[in-house]
């Protein structure tokens, strides 16, 4: 009869995966998209100073309303593919 040690997880620290920004991302791109904040917390710095040169340009209509669109795609993605498409392979629009 074999016995099984069970195993103590006190001292194994989890693997820790790059965190999630997905709802933060998500909700920041439909009330502020214009500003482009999503983009700057996702690590998209050239393509926030983008969004916020488009929403100059546009007196805000333009960068409205790709952050609206933005932010419901991020949101209605799962987390893994939001953390793959965004996170891990640097996705910068839509």
């Amino acid at each position: 009869m074999e016995t099984t040690k069970p195993t103590e997880n006190w001292n194994n620290p989890p693997v820790r995966r790059e965190e999630n920004k997905k709802v933060v991302a998500g909700i920041l791109a439909i009330l502020l998209g214009g500003l482009g904040i999503h983009k700057f917390i996702l690590g998209y710095t050239q393509e926030g100073i983008i969004q916020i040169v488009i929403s100059v340009v546009s007196c805000g209509a333009i960068g409205g309303l790709i952050g609206l669109i933005e932010g419901i795609i991020y949101l209605t993605k799962t987390d893994e593919e939001f953390y793959q498409t965004y996170q891990v392979g640097k996705k910068g629009w839509f």
